[in-house]
Formats: C-alpha cells, structure tokens, sequence
C-alpha cells in the first residue's frame, strides 16, 4: 500500500469516527428531547399549587445537606421556583423537546434541511443557556451547554460530509 491509499484509509476511518461521535450525540439528545417532551406534558397535568409543595419540601429536605456546594447550589434554584414558573417550564419544555425530536429525525434520516436547522436551533438555544448560565450560574445549564457545543460540533462536521455524500453529482 502507498502513502496516498494510506491518507485515504485514515481519512476514511477518521469520518467513521466522527459519523459515530455524531449519530451517538444525536441518539442521546433524542432521548433528552423525548425526556423533555414528557416532562412538560407531566407538568401540564399537574396542579401547579402541588408541584410548588413539592419543590419546597424538597427544598426543606435538602436544608439537612446545606454544607454540601452542589446542595447549595439546587437550594439557591428550587428558592426561584414560584407561581407562574411550573408553566412556564412545561411549556418550555414541551416546545424545546419537540422541536428537537424533529430535527433529530431529519438528522437520522440524513434529510440535509435538518442539518443547518439543527445548527441555528442548537445555536439559538446555547445563546439563551448562556444567558441562563450569566444570570443564574445554573450548574446544570452549564452541563447541558456544553453538551450541546458536542452536538453542534458533531452536526457540522457531519453535515459537511453528507453534503459530499447526498447532493446530486455534476455530469
């Protein structure tokens, strides 16, 4: 074997790679979305008045634990959960999940509109996490972000590649 079938081996095993960092980091934002969507559909059955008590009581539990940063850290968040906010989380929740589960369909389906949808969404929604992450220094949105950045990265290497791949060839 030369040195140019050698290049083209490892750039061959390299996009392999990248295809499994991508399908797996889609799988997996899938599942979230799936995960989100539920969630918002279960906060829209609840009676707000009752997921209040919840995250209060959780709140009061969690008050045994205050030397520990991280129980600090969710007591300082469960302390801005009040009226208004279980909507507003259902409903955030169930657009975000959908929205999502749709562009993770197009994206295991290799349709090449979801790819730069998926790219301003995902974008859309690290801009506003960040924001978040300014006001709130939420750990957990931090977290999330930054496995977005994964999927953003992985989406646009990928689409790179089906662009080569799917679009019709020149005679």
């Amino acid at each position: 074997m030369d040195a140019h079938e050698s290049v083209k081996m490892e750039h061959r095993e390299n996009e392999r790679s990248l295809y499994v960092l991508f399908k797996w980091s889609v799988i997996i934002k899938g599942v979230i979305s799936l995960a989100e969507v539920v969630t918002g559909l279960v906060l829209l059955a609840i009676p707000e008045d009752l997921i209040i008590r919840v995250v209060q009581g959780t709140g009061t539990w969690l008050l045994g634990y205050a030397d520990n940063p991280l129980i600090i850290r969710i007591l300082g968040e469960l302390t801005r959960f009040g009226s208004g906010a279980a909507l507003f989380v259902a409903l955030y929740l169930l657009a975000r999940g959908l929205i999502k589960c749709l562009l993770v369909w197009g994206l295991l389906r290799s349709k090449l509109w979801a790819y730069p949808v998926s790219l301003i969404v995902l974008g859309a929604f690290i801009v506003y996490q960040a924001y978040q992450i300014a006001i709130a220094h939420s750990i957990f949105v931090i977290g999330i972000t930054l496995f977005d950045l994964v999927v953003v990265y992985s989406i646009a290497r990928e689409w790179r590649i089906a662009k080569r791949r799917l679009s019709p060839r020149a005679p």
